[in-house]
C-alpha cells in the first residue's frame, strides 16, 4: 500500500508539475479560486448616498459600456470597506429581531432591513501580460442573491438565482499586465424559500484561464455500462472554438481513464476543429477491465483526464471524477445498486450550520456528510436548490446518495436554464441518482397545469440526462395532476394521503417517502416547556397530520414497493421554527441540531439503519430534586433484549420489536442507571447514565487531529466535566473563547433553538461621510503646517461653478464629520481621496500625518476628537483639467471608525457548544483556550500541516 500511495503522490506530482509548466506558456487551463482579500460595505436599495451614489451618472452602466459608477466603477476608493475572505454570509454576522423574518430566523437582514439588504463586494486581481490571447473568465458557484457583476467597469450581467452557478467571460476587458477590479452588487431583500438563506457571496469564485480552443465548461458527460468482467466507460466531448480567427487543421483528443491503482487507460481520435464560436461534439469509448464500482460502502472513483492537442502541442487539460456505478427502480422492489436492492435511509437537509450561516468551509460538508453515515443514513436530498459542488464531492467521496434538486418549477428559460445549468454540472458524480424537478407546489400539484409542467422538465431533463429519472416531491394529494405523471412518485408525508390506494392505482410507477417525519425536539431536553419554547427529546407523533420517526419507518421499511424514505431534516437550521415562533430561531425538526450534536432520534435511526449492534438509553440521570417521581425511560437498540438497571437493581427485561423501542417508567434515585443489550441470549452491549457531581472542567475535543491546508477547519466540541470526568448533561456554563497561532475562530453556536447569543463576533465598522464641503480660494501654494484663520464669510460649496482654465493657487477646503459615541478602543481613520495634488490635513485645528504604508490614510488620535461634530480642514493645490470632459474628484473621502469586537464566548446548552476554527494559512499551530467562571480551563493544540 506504501508503495501505491507513493506512486499516485508521485504521478499526481509529475500532473502538476506538467500542467504548471504548460500554464507559464499560456498553453492549459488554470482554475484559480479567489477567496481571500474582498472588500465588503453595506449599500442601500433605494437611497443612493447609502449605496455609494451607484447608478446615479449621467450615462448608466446600462446606457454605455464600461460605465459602471460608484463601487462598479475601476477607480472607486474601498480601502475603509471591511477586509475578509469568501465564502461569507453577511445574514449570520446579524443580531435578531422579532421583527425578523420567521423563514431567516428572525435576523436582521434581508427583507424589512434596507440597510442590510444590500452588500457590495470588491476584489482587485494583476494578470499577467502572458495571458493575452486565452480566454478569462470568473466563475460563481453561488451568490445569493439577484448579484449584479462589473470587471474594470464593465457591466457583465445578472443572476437572479441564489442557488445556480454563472460564469463570465471578461478577456475583453482585461488589464494585462496591471491591476484589474471585479465589482459585486448583491440584493438579498428578497427570498426565494421559506428557510434560511443566508446573503451574500456565500460560494467560491473561480479565475479560469484557458486557450481559445478548449473543453467548455461542465463540457464532459461520462455514462458507464457494466458488463460481465469489465465496464464500457463512454465520454461525450464538448470542445469549444472562442476564437476570432477559424484554425486549420485537426484537434487530437487524448481520453485517459485513471482508476484507483494509478493504472491508465487511454484512448485518442482525430476531430475538426470547430468553427468560431461554436461547440462540436466527440464521442469515445474506453473499457474497463474488473471495474470497481462506486457504492455507499466502497465509494471508489476514476478520474478521466481529457487532452487536446493541436499541431502536437497540448492546449488544454480538462479532469473530471467519476464512478461506475448501475442505479435501478422497480414498481414491485423498490431501488437497486449495482443490481443489489437497497433501501433508500435518506435526509433532507439545507445548507446552514451553526455560527457560519449558509457560508460552510468545504471541510465542513464532509464533516455533515460523516455526522449522517454515522447515524446510518446512505442517501441526501437537497432541500430546495442545487447544492455546492463540494457537498457532492463529499458525497461522492464518502459514498452518500443524493437527490439533486432544482428551485423552482416552470417552462420557461428561467426554468430550464437552471435545470440545464444544474444536470450539466452534476451529472458525472455518481453519488446523484435522481433529478427532482419540484417540491409542494401547492397550487398545480393536483390539476393538469401541474401534470403539463412536469412533463415538460421531466422531459427535458432526460435530453439531458437519460440515466436518471426525476421525481417530485408531493404534499396535496397522491390522486391526480403532478403524481400521475412523474418518473418516481415523491410522497412528502403520510398524512397527506393514502399511499397503499395511489400505489395500487399506478402500479408501474416506483415511490419514495421524499419527506417525513416533520417530528419536534430538543436536544437534551426531557420535558416539554412551552413557556421556554423547548420540545422534549422523546420520539412522538408531532401533529394529527404528521407521524414520528419510528412511525415512519415502520411504514416504509415494511413495503417492498417503497424504495426507502427521507426524513424532515437530518439537522436542524435556523428559520421555520414550528411549532412556535419568535424568541425560538431554528427548526425542532432536525435529526441533528444546527452543531451537527444528535438528538436522541438519531440512535433510533442508528439501530435499524446500520449494520454494527446499537444500544442507547435516554434521558440522562440529571434530576436533583425529582426523587421518587417516575421518569421516562427509553432505550433504543437492535438487540433482542435489553434488561434495565438502576443503582444495580433489575427493573426487567424486555424483548425489543422489529423498529421499535423500549420504555420503562423509572421513580428516580440518583446513581447510575444501567442497560444491557442480549443477543442470541449472550450480553453484548452495555449503556449507562450515570448521576453527575458538578461540572470541575472544560474539554475541548476537535473533529479531527490536524489541520491539512490553509482553509481548513476544525470543528471543536466544548463540553464540561465533573470531578470523575464525566460529561455534564445538564451544563450552562458561559464558555469565553481565545486563540492563538496560526488560525481564527469564525463562527460559534450550542444547538438552543431560542439562543439569541451572537454567531459571530467581528469587529463593528462604521463609515461616515464628510458633510458641508466647502472651499476657499487661496494666492499662494505654500501649504500651511499650522492651521491659519480664514475669513467666515468667504466660504462657498467646494467645487461649484469653478473655472477650471482660471485656477487659484490653492484651496482650503471645510467640512464636518460626526462622531456619535467616543471610545478609546475604537480606531479612527481618515481615508483621504486626492481633492488636489499636494495636500496637508487638519482635524479640529490639529496638523494630522499620513501613515508610513499609505500616503492617503490618516489614523485619528481618540484625544483629537470630539463626540458630535468634527472639523476637517484640506489645503491643497488643485488638479487641473487635460481635456474639458475630464471630471474632477470632489469627495475628500470617508471617515472609518472601527469598534473592536468583544471576544467569542457561548452558553452551553444541555452539556455542549461549539467553536468553528479555521486556518489563517501561516502554518502555524493553533491553540484554541476556554475560560469559564468556577471551572477549570481548557487548553487545545491543533497542528496544521
Amino acid at each position: 500500500m506504501k508503495i501505491l500511495s507513493r506512486r499516485l503522490n508521485f504521478m499526481c506530482l509529475f500532473l502538476l508539475v506538467t500542467c504548471y509548466c504548460l500554464a507559464q506558456n499560456g498553453s492549459v487551463r488554470e482554475d484559480i479560486i479567489i477567496d481571500q482579500g474582498w472588500r465588503f460595505s453595506f449599500g442601500h436599495p433605494f437611497e443612493t448616498d447609502k449605496d455609494f451614489n451607484h447608478g446615479t451618472a449621467y450615462f448608466s452602466y446600462l446606457s454605455k459600456t464600461g460605465n459602471g459608477d460608484g463601487p462598479a466603477a475601476k477607480a472607486f476608493d474601498d480601502r475603509a470597506w471591511r477586509l475578509l475572505n469568501l465564502p461569507h454570509d453577511w445574514a449570520v454576522e446579524q443580531s435578531f429581531s422579532e421583527s425578523g423574518s420567521f423563514s431567516h430566523g428572525f435576523k436582521t437582514a434581508g427583507k424589512g432591513f434596507a440597510d442590510k439588504s444590500i452588500g457590495w463586494y470588491r476584489k482587485k486581481i494583476t494578470l499577467p501580460e502572458g495571458d493575452l490571447g486565452r480566454i478569462i473568465s470568473l466563475k460563481f458557484d453561488g451568490v445569493f442573491r439577484n448579484s449584479k457583476v462589473w470587471f474594470n467597469g464593465h457591466f457583465l450581467g445578472t443572476e437572479e438565482s441564489g442557488y445556480d452557478g454563472f460564469e463570465y467571460d471578461v478577456t475583453a476587458y482585461v488589464n494585462y499586465g496591471g491591476e484589474n477590479t471585479i465589482a459585486v452588487r448583491v440584493d438579498a431583500s428578497m427570498e426565494e424559500g421559506w428557510f434560511y438563506e443566508g446573503a451574500g457571496i456565500y460560494r467560491h469564485i473561480h479565475l479560469q484561464k484557458v486557450n481559445p480552443l478548449h473543453i467548455k465548461t461542465n463540457g464532459t458527460y461520462i455514462t458507464t455500462d457494466i458488463k460481465p468482467g469489465y465496464a464500457s466507460v463512454k465520454a461525450q466531448i464538448s470542445i469549444e472554438n472562442r476564437g476570432t480567427n477559424t484554425i486549420a487543421g485537426d484537434v487530437e483528443i487524448v481520453s485517459t481513464i485513471v482508476d484507483s491503482k494509478g493504472k491508465e487507460i487511454a484512448t485518442k481520435q482525430i476531430v475538426s476543429v470547430p468553427k468560431p464560436f461554436n461547440i462540436s461534439l466527440s464521442d469515445s469509448e474506453i473499457r474497463i477491465n474488473n471495474p470497481l464500482l462506486w457504492d455507499i460502502e466502497n465509494p471508489n472513483l476514476y478520474r478521466l483526464v481529457t487532452t487536446l492537442k493541436q499541431d502536437g502541442k497540448i492546449v488544454d487539460i480538462y479532469e473530471t471524477t467519476f464512478g461506475i456505478r448501475s442505479i435501478r427502480f422497480d414498481a414491485e422492489e423498490g431501488f437497486f445498486l449495482n443490481g443489489k436492492h437497497l433501501k433508500l435511509q435518506g435526509t433532507n437537509n439545507h445548507q446552514d450550520h451553526a455560527g457560519v450561516g449558509t457560508a460552510l468551509p468545504d471541510e465542513l460538508q464532509y464533516f455533515r456528510i460523516k455526522k449522517l453515515k454515522e447515524m446510518g443514513s446512505n442517501a441526501y436530498r437537497c432541500s430546495h436548490h442545487p447544492p455546492t459542488p463540494e457537498l457532492l464531492e463529499a458525497c461522492d467521496r464518502l459514498g452518500m446518495l443524493v437527490i439533486d434538486e432544482t428551485r423552482l418549477m416552470g417552462i420557461n428559460n428561467l426554468h430550464l436554464g437552471a435545470i440545464t445549468r444544474m444536470i450539466e454540472r452534476d451529472r458525472n458524480h455518481p453519488s446523484v441518482f435522481c433529478w427532482s424537478v419540484g417540491n409542494e407546489e401547492w397550487a398545480i400539484e393536483g390539476n393538469i397545469m401541474g401534470e403539463r409542467i412536469t412533463n415538460t422538465m421531466q422531459g427535458f431533463a432526460r435530453s439531458i440526462d437519460p440515466t436518471r429519472p426525476v421525481t417530485v416531491g408531493i404534499s396535496s394529494g397522491f390522486k391526480s395532476g403532478i403524481s400521475s405523471v412523474v418518473e418516481i412518485m415523491g410522497y412528502n408525508y403520510l398524512g397527506n394521503g393514502d399511499i397503499d390506494a395511489h400505489r395500487n392505482q399506478f402500479k408501474q410507477q416506483p415511490g419514495m417517502g421524499t419527506e417525513e417525519g416533520s417530528t419536534f425536539a430538543t436536544r437534551g431536553i426531557y420535558v416539554t416547556d412551552d413557556a421556554k419554547h423547548y420540545q422534549n427529546a422523546y420520539d412522538r407523533k408531532p401533529r394529527p397530520t404528521f407521524y414520528s420517526i419510528e412511525e415512519g419507518w415502520k411504514f416504509y421499511a415494511t413495503r417492498p414497493y417503497l424504495a426507502g424514505m427521507f426524513i424532515w431534516t437530518g439537522f436542524d437550521y435556523r428559520g421555520e421554527p414550528t411549532p412556535y415562533g419568535w424568541p425560538s430561531v431554528t427548526s425542532y425538526f432536525g435529526m441533528m441540531d444546527v452543531c451537527g450534536f444528535p438528538k436522541d432520534n438519531v440512535y433510533y435511526l442508528k439501530s435499524w439503519w446500520g449494520k454494527e449492534p446499537v444500544l442507547h438509553l435516554l434521558p440522562h440521570w440529571n434530576w436533583q430534586g425529582m426523587e421518587g417521581k417516575e421518569i421516562d425511560v427509553w432505550a433504543y437498540s437492535n438487540c433482542d433484549e435489553v434488561e434495565l438497571f438502576l443503582n444495580n437493581k433489575s427493573l426487567g427485561k424486555k424483548k425489543m420489536e422489529q423498529y421499535g423501542h423500549l420504555e420503562w417508567k423509572v421513580a428516580y434515585q440518583p446513581g447510575t442507571l444501567e442497560a444491557v443489550g442480549y443477543k442470541n441470549g449472550k450480553k453484548v452491549l452495555t449503556e449507562t447514565q450515570k448521576t453527575t457531581a458538578k461540572p470541575e472542567k472544560i474539554k475541548l475535543t476537535p473533529h479531527k487531529p490536524r489541520l491539512t491546508n490553509a482553509t481548513d477547519v476544525a470543528v471543536v466540541t466544548v463540553e464540561v466535566a465533573d470531578k470523575n470526568g464525566l460529561h455534564v448533561p445538564t451544563a450552562g456554563d458561559e464558555i469565553n473563547f481565545s486563540i492563538k497561532g496560526g488560525g481564527r475562530i469564525i463562527g460559534v453556536g450550542n444547538g438552543d433553538p431560542t439562543s439569541l447569543e451572537n454567531d459571530k463576533f467581528i469587529d463593528a465598522i462604521n463609515l461616515v461621510s464628510i458633510t458641508g464641503f466647502k472651499e476657499q480660494a487661496l494666492t499662494t501654494a505654500t501649504l500651511p503646517q499650522q492651521l491659519p484663520s480664514y475669513p467666515e464669510n468667504a466660504w462657498k460649496e467646494a467645487f461649484k461653478d469653478r473655472d477650471y482654465k482660471n485656477l487659484a493657487a490653492a484651496y482650503v477646503y471645510r467640512g464636518q464629520f460626526n462622531v456619535a459615541s467616543k471610545s478609546k478602543t475604537d480606531v479612527v481613520s481618515f481615508f483621504y481621496q486626492k481633492v488636489g495634488v499636494d495636500a496637508v490635513v487638519f482635524v479640529n485645528g490639529t496638523k494630522v500625518t499620513a501613515t508610513a504604508d499609505d500616503a492617503q490614510k490618516y489614523v485619528l488620535n481618540a484625544d483629537l476628537l470630539k463626540q458630535g461634530a468634527n472639523t476637517i480642514h484640506i489645503v491643497a493645490t488643485p488638479v487641473h483639467k487635460v481635456k474639458d470632459w475630464d471630471v474632477i474628484n470632489a469627495n475628500p473621502g470617508v471617515i472609518q471608525i472601527v469598534t473592536p469586537s468583544e471576544p467569542y464566548k457561548r452558553k452551553l446548552f444541555s452539556g455542549y457548544a461549539q467553536i468553528i476554527v479555521q486556518a489563517d494559512g501561516s502554518g502555524k499551530e493553533i491553540i484554541l483556550s476556554a475560560t469559564a467562571k468556577d471551572v477549570k480551563a481548557g487548553t487545545l493544540a491543533i497542528p496544521v500541516k
